[in-house]
């Protein structure tokens, strides 16, 4: 892959004169390369990194080093040590300020350590790898088919943020690595750097990345799109499937306590149970909820079994985002020996679903009982 320019480039690596010293002892204890190249990589990321970032960046590489060894896999023969060093350390320069371009903070930093490499007269192939490594690190699924160097670099930057294959990691190592490196709740302060990126900058956050999922949550509802929002504005007129077949469903939350009374009245179970979340909870009884399909189609079943009709009148109805918070006065009729109705104030949380439809997340009709 070539290293794609980008539209305001990061500023240019410092030279070699402004770089800090090597490494204390303690954090130099654990074998890193000594090349002239690796020296002055680590350097650099050092210099241009906060330090938590660069912190993680080493660990990345020393998580990764021994993940390799722990899958058999052998430096030199299997990988190139180096290289794996290379993608680590650097990964990560699209946080510092310097490597702050109009990319995601991915390809912002792969096209500086691009840079940086070929300021050292790196050989173009090396430069292609680390650029790989880096521009690709938050992307699952692809790091695996790009060779050993960019795979294994990733497994070790997923180990130190996400804990993935932690379980392979001596608990010494990991001990005596955190000793040298302190974490100071780096998943935590790489968030932060990545949104303060994307909300000075939107277009470092496009909607389907990983910057875009992280910032999303700093955002107002509908500020960033969802991969919904993308396809209902196409302009082709695509529609979910339920939409498409005629499928009775709420498009609005107001709407799923009239389908509830239509299909309570026709004793049609499936399409009840298609009006809650697959984790939803039902409160058949004061004091008692059940969760899941299984267990609330069980009680709807007796519901229907017993001829129970119901009538909804709304109380209120508000809106969240995707949350809404709905109450009605609910008559029931049907259940009770004598037959005589019985009226509640209900409670019920909805949630709108990615394709659009609201479902119960939460339905308690004994709320006010």
């Amino acid at each position: 892959m070539s290293p794609a320019p980008s539209h305001q480039p990061p500023q240019s690596p410092p030279s070699a004169a402004s770089l800090p010293p090597t490494l204390p002892p303690r954090q130099d204890d654990f074998g890193l390369p000594r090349s002239d190249l690796a020296v002055r990589a680590l350097r650099f990321a050092e210099a241009a990194e906060p330090a938590v970032i660069f912190r993680h960046s080493v660990r990345s590489y020393l998580f990764a080093r021994e993940l390799a060894t722990g899958r058999g896999l052998t430096a030199g023969a299997d990988f190139d040590d180096e290289l794996v060093f290379l993608g680590c350390v650097l990964h990560d320069l699209g946080l510092s300020e310097q490597g702050n371009g109009d990319q995601r903070f991915e390809v912002d930093g792969a096209d500086l350590a691009a840079r940086f490499l070929r300021d050292q007269g790196v050989d173009e192939q090396v430069v292609a790898t680390v650029w790989d490594t880096i521009a690709l690190h938050t992307s699952d699924g692809i790091t695996s088919r790009q060779g050993p160097e960019v795979a294994l670099a990733q497994a070790g930057i997923a180990a130190d943020i996400l804990g993935r294959d932690k379980e392979l990691l001596p608990d010494a190592f990991t001990d005596r690595v955190h000793a040298a490196f302190p974490r100071e709740d780096l998943a935590y302060a790489l968030t932060d750097l990545v949104t303060r990126q994307a909300l000075a900058n939107p277009a470092k956050a496009g909607p389907l990345s990983f910057p875009g999922q992280v910032v999303r949550g700093s955002l107002p509802h509908g500020a960033l799109p969802t991969w919904y929002d993308l396809i209902a504005g196409a302009g082709w007129g695509d529609r979910p499937p339920a939409a498409r077949t005629g499928t009775a469903a709420a498009w609005e939350p107001g709407q799923l306590p009239v389908l509830f009374e239509r299909f309570l009245d026709a004793g049609d179970l499936d399409a009840l149970v298609s009006l809650y979340e697959p984790h939803a909870v039902l409160a058949p009884a004061p004091g008692s909820t059940v969760t899941g399909p299984t267990a609330i189609a069980a009680q709807l079943r007796s519901w229907i079994e017993r001829g129970a009709r119901v009538t909804f009148r709304r109380r209120a109805l508000h809106t969240a985002g995707d949350l809404a918070l709905l109450s009605h006065t609910a008559t029931v009729t049907g259940p009770s020996p004598d037959g005589t109705p019985v009226t509640r104030d209900t409670a019920e949380v909805a949630r709108r679903q990615p394709d659009g439809r609201w479902l119960y997340a939460v339905d308690d009709p004994f709320f006010g009982a």
